[in-house]
Parts: structure tokens; sequence; C-alpha cells
């Protein structure tokens, strides 16, 4: 079964998440704090997902995120909050998640977007090796991209974003377009996600990521990859 980790520290609000992942399929394993959720994920390096809460005791669920990051680039990460402020979504997404759910929340949403995380992880590509556009080649055997020569570092939300615009070169692409191909069209999230998802990345591959040269902003409708 897909390996999920659950990271909250209110006990009822996690038997609630776990029960649900269960009846979904998932095998879940639980933590209730930030310094035992990175145990668990070094015991379980097959965990597909991890579930964070951020208000947490000791180290945050920000910081937990950063931790994860720093050594494992493939596992879905979703931020859990009960803020609804901008900030932290904005932040949650910024340090390496590649979503975030607001409590309260249905059952279905949040298995739909664990559902979603997991798709996207599994995607094997069964056309072509690489896709070039200098200076990037986006090898899609082993979902990883170099720019001249020099290896960069994506999360598998960010490789599929790179994907999606190097396979439409020089095609305006909405908002709404660039949810459907990269999270799916039953992902019911906003589209803020989109955006910083492409600030984030932007720091990783432009020369100048305020004034962007590959990927570049549509006014009042989305993005374009310049190849």
């Amino acid at each position: 079964m897909k390996k999920v980790l659950v990271l909250e520290d209110e006990s009822s609000i996690r038997s609630f998440i776990v029960i649900n992942l269960r009846r979904a399929g998932y095998d879940v394993i639980e933590a209730e704090s930030g310094e035992e959720a990175l145990e668990k994920l070094q015991e379980n390096p097959d965990t597909r997902v991890a579930l964070l809460d951020i208000m947490l005791p000791g180290i945050d669920g920000f910081e937990v995120c950063r931790r994860i990051r720093a050594t494992n680039l493939r596992i879905g990460i979703i931020m859990l909050t009960a803020r609804s402020q901008e900030m932290d979504k904005v932040t949650g997404l910024m340090t390496g998640a590649d979503d975030y759910v607001t409590k309260p929340f249905s059952p279905a949403e949040l298995t739909a977007r664990v559902d979603a995380l997991i798709r996207r992880s599994g995607v094997t590509d069964d056309t072509t090796d690489r896709i070039t556009q200098l200076p990037f080649v986006l090898n899609t055997r082993n979902r990883t991209l170099e720019k001249d020569g020099q290896r960069i570092k994506l999360t598998q939300m960010e490789y599929a974003i790179m994907k999606m615009f190097m396979e439409n070169p020089g095609k305006a692409l909405s908002r709404e377009e660039i949810l459907d191909l990269v999270w799916g069209r039953d992902y019911f999230g906003e589209l803020k996600i989109v955006d910083v998802n492409i600030r984030r990345l932007r720091l990783k591959i432009e020369d100048n990521a305020t004034n962007p040269t590959y990927i570049t902003t549509v006014w009042g409708y989305g993005y374009k990859w310049e190849a």
C-alpha cells in the first residue's frame, strides 16, 4: 500500500485524518511532533505523501517541510493549517510544499488532494527520454532537469510544471489550464497555487527571477514558456 505520513499534534484531528485515509486504502504513519515526523520518515523512506500541520510544539510545520525538502524532492507535501491568512499559504508553498488544505476540510477533499499527488509522483513517460530546449534538457526517464549541463533540483510538482511548459513552447497558458494540466481536472484548490509554484520555479531556473526570460507572465491571463 502507498504510505502517507500524518503530522498533527491534536489527537482527535489526527485520528479523523488517519481513519479516512486508511478507508481510502493508504498505509498511514502517525506523528504528533515535528521531531517524531522526521524520525518516522527516516524509518519509512518509501513514504509518498506527508501531511504537515503548521502549528506544532517544538519545530513547526514550515521547518519540517524545509528539512524534508533538503534531502527529499520526490515526496509530496501538503500543509494543514487552521489559519486562512494568505501569508501562511504562500510560506508553506515557498518552503517546498506542493499543496495546502485549510481546516476544517472534508475527508473527500483531503483524500482527493493526496490522490492527486500520488498520481503526479507516479507518472511515467513512454514517448521520449528527453526534451531539449537550450540551455535546458529535461530527462523524462529519470525526471531531472539540467541547465547548461548543471543539474537543477526540482520537486515532483516543479518537474511537472517544467514538463508542461517545455511541451508547450511559446503557447500562452491560462492559470486554469495550468491547474488542469499539472494538478488535474479534479483538483479543487485555488488558482494562487499556480502563481506561487511558478515563483518558486523561477528562483531555480531563471538568471534573474525578478526579470524572468524563460517563464514570462501574460498579464491578466497566465504564463508562457519562451523557448
